[in-house]
């Protein structure tokens, strides 16, 4: 796919060139640069831009890595209309709000979004980003806001959870949102629109084929203690199971291999990492392995593709519900290719009829450039 290349060789030229393309002299035209952290998780946010970029017909795109712009090498030092930009999720928020400043410096006149790509729900960043940015872009948010001014033990809803179900001692942390925050508060893309997990959905669904593993869930256990803690009882839990279906949930494989096994696989459970939305959970749905999955009522994403028992099969949080639902989707095939295949359109169809574009509109009309 010519877009595919395009994105590649745009991450050659960024990363490893570093050329950086001036913006051109077309007087009609907005400028838009993204200011980016350099990871596969941060590329989810922009790719969907680039791959789109030419149906931003008013719109011209650049991207800056941070290093860079902290440098002060590049060409962009003339006038842009809106800046986009990323950091690492542990920058202290003294220093996150000294570069806001820093760009709101560089480039005095124009609108400055946030592009969170963090695993968690939290808006830690809300109150020191505030009076800087018109728009905050977040892949997932808790549907009911008012959660969001309340304390939890440990940083993040996840943390605050298994904290209480497993009495960790976890300091309390609150991250005050100021009350008009939710108007700057606009969906982002996640990981389905990487360029490692889009392709697989522009190709044919691979279908209820011979598949001889039964559960797949290949889980590391290492992490803070929280994470630990969660990962070992879901570990627990699947290495139970063991005598009764074949699991395939221990141990590192290389990628090549990990990817054959869920396309061979019938069901995926794919447990929270440090946020919900996991590369997991799209690559069941990519394999035509039925995604189990700790219940994602909570949560909102764009596009909302955990739809319960339509595109996944929701758990308890406590995993009490595992075997159960296990046995049942084991036991009937035709249910389960039904939710698999339906889990893989409602993405496929998504990409086919390129509605990022559109949905985008709110997200650039806040920036002032549509």
């Amino acid at each position: 796919m010519r877009e595919i290349i395009r994105w590649q060789l745009h991450r050659l030229f960024v990363d490893q060139v570093h050329f950086f393309l001036p913006f051109s002299r077309h007087q009609r035209k907005k400028r838009l640069l993204f200011i980016s952290e350099n990871d596969s998780l941060c590329d989810a946010q922009l790719f969907p831009f680039f791959f789109h970029a030419k149906d931003f017909q008013d719109i011209e795109l650049r991207e800056l890595p941070l290093q860079y712009f902290l440098s002060d090498r590049h060409p962009y030092k003339t006038h842009i209309d809106a800046i986009c930009f990323q950091t690492w999720f542990n920058l202290p928020p003294k220093e996150l709000e000294q570069l806001v400043q820093q760009i709101k410096v560089t480039w005095p006149d124009a609108q400055i979004a946030y592009l969170d790509w963090f695993a968690p729900t939290d808006l830690r960043y809300a109150e020191c980003l505030d009076e800087y940015i018109s728009a905050y872009l977040k892949k997932q948010v808790l549907i009911d806001f008012s959660q969001y001014n309340r304390p939890t033990r440990g940083d993040t809803n996840l943390n605050d959870y298994y904290a209480n179900r497993f009495n960790l001692a976890e300091p309390e942390f609150f991250f005050k949102v100021p009350s008009d925050f939710q108007d700057k508060l606009f969906l982002g893309t996640h990981f389905a629109f990487s360029p490692r997990i889009m392709p697989y959905f522009l190709q044919p669904f691979p279908g209820d084929k011979e598949r001889s593993i039964d559960l797949h869930s290949r889980i590391s256990v290492s992490g803070s203690g929280w994470y630990r803690v969660m990962r070992q009882d879901a570990f627990d839990k699947l290495s139970s199971l063991e005598q009764h279906f074949k699991i395939a949930c221990r141990g590192f494989v290389p990628k090549k291999q990990y990817l054959q096994e869920l396309f061979s696989s019938k069901l995926c459970f794919s447990p929270f990492g440090y946020g919900e939305v996991c590369w997991r959970d799209f690559e069941a749905m990519m394999t035509g392995s039925l995604l189990l999955k700790p219940d994602m009522s909570h949560l909102d994403c764009y596009p909302n593709v955990f739809q319960p028992y339509q595109t996944y099969i929701p758990l308890s949080w406590d995993l009490s519900d595992l075997d159960e639902k296990v046995d049942y989707y084991l036991r009937h095939p035709d249910e389960r290719e039904t939710i698999t295949r339906q889990a893989f359109q409602s993405m496929a169809n998504y990409f086919q009829e390129q509605s990022f574009p559109q949905d985008s509109q709110p997200f650039l009309h806040r920036l002032k450039l549509v």
